[in-house]
């Protein structure tokens, strides 16, 4: 596997990211911004959180996919959140647990959440954007 994840010691250690990615390989990707959108330009769950960040993440595998990487060699993610508040928390969680368990995979990554107060366009609520390191 091209990305090790750590929890170094004097950190603290949280069940939904990892502290540290190490990453080997011969290739770095930087996926532009997944939202809520079909492969046709489709709005997936206007007003709904959960249902967002599902969809999201699974562009985030199809874009993976599309350049012959998986989930597996996400060395750190980065996501947006409309208006976030910590009480959106169980929303986004529950929308990541949703696609990691369709794709079958670990979503725990290093990550770094960021509350802002728009997105490109009016109905988005989250955006993820990852980079990958593969051989």
């Amino acid at each position: 596997m091209s990305v090790e994840l750590l929890n170094p010691s004097g950190l603290p250690v949280s069940d939904v990211y990892a502290q540290v990615a190490v990453a080997r390989g011969s290739r770095t990707l930087y996926l532009a911004g997944q939202v809520a959108r079909t492969a046709d330009g489709e709005p997936v769950g206007t007003g709904d959180l959960a249902a967002q960040t599902e969809q999201a993440f699974l562009n985030v595998a199809t874009a993976l996919a599309g350049a012959g990487a998986t989930f597996a060699d996400v060395a750190k993610l980065t996501v947006y959140v409309v208006d976030w508040d910590p009480s959106k928390f169980a929303a986004f969680g529950e929308g990541a647990g949703r696609a990691a368990a369709r794709l079958g995979v670990d979503p725990v990554k290093p990550v770094t959440l960021v509350g802002v107060s728009a997105l490109g366009e009016p109905d988005l609520l989250v955006e993820i954007d990852a980079i990958a390191v593969c051989d």
